[in-house]
């Protein structure tokens, strides 16, 4: 049908993906990376959505070097008023991206170019919670990207709130696909 952009929470099953589909698929790497399985992804991957540490930006920076790449990424934002989200918060966000633009400046960052922020929501049905999140994101994109930038919020059960708050890019694998089995 002409769609080239998929996404896969699961590294081995991205992995996997990856070798048995066609090769023109830009893949996205959606769900929390841990920096042990960053060079299984660097020959390939797209766009890894999930970068929550200047620890982990650093070692996606060395293996795209590494392998005579440049992977863009997203820094994910912890947005949800719950705990069992990864995320950086406002100011470890602010740290973050003014070590990275220092770097750029001094041709440190080689290998990895931030394009923007992703950001989910807490698990609720309460739209105006949500709303609230997803706006409070929107701003963090505005203050750090003045010039626009990707904004990866929304999943199947939220999408159109994060599209009315301003998203660019929504992950509804589940509206497609159905539910995990």
């Amino acid at each position: 049908m002409g769609q080239r952009d998929f996404g896969e929470n699961y590294i081995q099953e991205l992995i996997e993906k990856h070798r048995e589909l066609p090769a023109d698929i830009r893949w996205h790497s959606i769900g929390h990376l841990q920096t042990n399985k960053v060079k299984s992804l660097i020959p390939f991957v797209y766009l890894i959505h999930g970068v929550d540490s200047l620890r982990l930006l650093k070692e996606i920076d060395r293996q795209a070097g590494l392998k005579g790449r440049v992977v863009d990424v997203l820094l994910q934002v912890h947005i949800a008023k719950e705990d069992t989200k990864f995320g950086l918060d406002a100011a470890e966000l602010a740290s973050l991206i003014q070590e990275w633009k220092d770097g750029v400046a001094q041709g440190e960052w080689k290998g990895v170019q931030v394009r923007g922020l992703m950001g989910m929501s807490s698990n609720t049905t309460d739209g105006a919670v949500v709303r609230e999140e997803f706006r409070g994101l929107k701003a963090l994109l505005d203050r750090f990207f003045p010039d626009g930038a990707i904004l990866s919020m929304g999943m199947s059960a939220d999408y159109m709130i994060a599209i009315e708050e301003g998203s660019n890019m929504v992950r509804i694998g589940s509206l497609l696909f159905g539910a995990r089995g």
